[in-house]
Order: structure tokens, then sequence, then C-alpha cells
């Protein structure tokens, strides 16, 4: 004879009901945890690190090793002020510092007087590549010597991916991979100087008594909603739309390393999603 299947007591349900209500939530939060492990960038070789722990919060193609355009002249900074040159000393840009490699534009005329920390300004903040081959220029035993500290200076700090063979970041033979630019970053940001020339927003120089008025590379330090300590950004055809920072996000310190991103606006694009992203997964 079949056995008659007992009834749920009423308190008996409630709890299975419970229980089933405990595991979908845990599986809904599981699959919304996973998710937001996923950020869709359009740079082709990223990094990003949290500045204070070491953590990587964001790998993709890291190894990469790629032209890093512009993002040269943070080391050329580095390598001009550790030789600790007089920065008030007035240096006349050349002919010599045109550009051959691209022909590139600049309103730095030969025969434009600025002093070297004029010229190390509009480096980093304008990323005048005049001003950064001027720089290399001068430095005692020239390019040559330049170019040689460059890399001995990449070696210190472990670089092991990164070559250099110019100041500027116009030849696609200066490369590094996104691990690199994250420990060239934070070494950079040790520099008080390049930290408060790559992030300020504007500046005038005086070039035959006229004044010539240059604006930041990198628009995000005009928002008021980003906090950014340090930046640079690059661009040639090799290696597409660069960007770096050290930048507070979420309340935590940053290191982004943006290469290779192909479309005008992504790469500003890329770091307003991984802002989104992060500052998101801070509220779950």
């Amino acid at each position: 004879m079949a056995t008659p299947q007992r009834k749920l007591h009423s308190l008996e349900g409630i709890v299975v009901a419970f229980a089933l209500f405990f595991v979908l939530a845990l599986t809904i939060g599981f699959a919304q945890a996973q998710s937001q492990k996923v950020v869709y960038l359009r740079s082709s070789a990223v990094m990003v690190q949290d500045a204070e722990t070491g953590e990587v919060v964001i790998n993709k193609n890291s190894e990469a090793v790629v032209p890093i355009a512009s993002i040269t002249k943070l080391m050329s900074a580095m390598i001009l002020l550790d030789r600790g040159l007089d920065l008030e000393q007035r240096i006349v840009v050349s002919r010599e510092d045109l550009d051959t490699v691209k022909g590139t534009r600049s309103r730095l005329m030969p025969g434009t007087v600025l002093t070297r920390d004029e010229l190390l300004l509009l480096a980093l903040m304008a990323s005048e590549n005049r001003a950064a081959a001027a720089l290399g220029r001068t430095y005692p035993g020239g390019i040559p010597a330049f170019v040689k500290a460059m890399n001995e200076k990449a070696a210190e700090l472990g670089m092991s991916d990164s070559k250099f063979v110019e100041p500027t970041g116009l030849s696609p033979a200066n490369v590094a991979s996104p691990r690199d630019l994250v420990k060239l970053v934070r070494a950079a940001h040790g520099y008080p100087l390049i930290r408060e020339y790559s992030t300020r927003d504007r500046a005038t120089v005086k070039a035959f008594n006229r004044p010539l008025r240059f604006v930041n590379t990198n628009g995000l330090v005009r928002n008021a909603h980003w906090e950014i300590e340090l930046s640079k950004t690059g661009y040639i055809s090799e290696a597409g739309r660069c960007l770096v920072m050290h930048v507070r996000v979420a309340s935590k310190d940053l290191v982004v390393v943006l290469l290779d991103s192909w479309g005008k606006h992504s790469r500003t694009g890329d770091a307003q999603r991984i802002r989104k992203w992060l500052e998101n997964a801070t509220r779950t």
C-alpha cells in the first residue's frame, strides 16, 4: 500500500520558501559579481594597477610590446630632472629640433628662445615635440647621451620590455609594454614638477615678444570630476592613441595605462568606462 505524502507544516513551508529565496539571491549576486569582472575597452593593450597595494585591477594584453609615442616624454622629463640642469637657462630652438620623422608642425619656430623650464612644461603639458627635442639636444653629450641615460633609467626601473631611441616619441622604435609603463608612471609620480606640469590646464609663453598659448592634450584635466595627479597622452599612427595617468578613482589611487586606441576619443572613453566600472563595483 502506498504511503501517503506528508503535508508540510506551515512553518516548514516558510523555511523552505526562505531557503529558495536565499539561494536565488546568492545566484543573482554571483552573476552580478562575475559581470563586474569584465569591462570592455577599445584600447588594445591595457593595465590598471592599485598604486597603494600593487594589485592589478585590469589586465588586457599587458605584456604586448608596442610603440608608446609621446608617453616617452615622461622618461625624458625624468632624465632631465635627474641630471639637475639649470631650469632657468635659456635655450634656442634650432632647426635640428624639427621633426623629420613624421613631419609634425609646431609653433615653436627656429630661433624661439625659452627657458629649459618652459620647454619642460610644454613637452609634458602640450606634448610639444620641438620642446622635447631641444631638451635632448642641449643635454650634456647631446641626443646620444640622453638616449643612453633613458635606457639606463629603464633598466634601473625594471622596464625589461622597453627601448628608447629618441626623446620625443615620434619614432615607433620607442617601445614598451603596459606593465613597463606602470613602472614608468609610478616613478614619474615621484617628481613634483612632472606631476604639476603634466596636469596643468593651460600655459602661455612668449616667443619673439608674442604670447603663445598652449592647452593640455588630456581634456580630462579640465574636468572637475577627475582627480588626476599625473597625465600624459601620445599619438603616432603606429602607436594609436595612448594615455597614462596616476589618478584617484572610487577612493583608490590608480595607475592607468591605455595603449593603441584607434578612435579619436576612445582613450578618454576607455578612461570613463574604467571609472564607471570601478565606481559601480564599489557600490555593490
